[in-house]
């Protein structure tokens, strides 16, 4: 079955939302990950001049925490922000239904109308 000129090709489409999404989600981490990492980074300092459990702890550690947040933090801004891209990308596709089901059902009643106009020039 040949395709229909104005059809996206199987798969297009939802590459090129995928793409997006993919995008949105890889700031989401990157956002995330830079604002937990200072969250983390000031603990860690608040931490080094408070605790002397945490300063006796190695520095192998102390990057295996600070990391541990990054990624937490990287990890939740991504499903944010995905979800977020899903909800906008879901209510556009329903706002472009609803406008043709709008202007398919507004043709019908024009059409419905002008067959109307016409019986009554015919009757009179």
């Amino acid at each position: 079955m040949p395709l229909r000129s104005g059809m996206p090709r199987y798969g297009q489409r939802t590459t090129e939302e995928s793409s997006a999404a993919g995008s949105e989600a890889l700031r989401g981490a990157i956002v995330g990950g830079a604002k937990w990492g200072l969250l983390c980074g000031a603990l860690g300092i608040a931490g080094y001049f408070l605790s002397p459990i945490y300063r006796s702890l190695t520095i192998q550690f102390k990057v295996y925490i600070q990391m541990s947040g990054m990624t937490l933090g990287a990890w939740l801004e991504a499903d944010r922000r995905l979800r977020a891209y899903e909800l906008t990308a879901r209510r556009e596709r329903k706002r472009i239904n609803d406008e043709a089901l709008w202007r398919r059902w507004e043709g019908m009643v024009e059409e419905e109308e002008r067959k109307g106009a016409g019986r009554k020039q015919e009757k009179g």
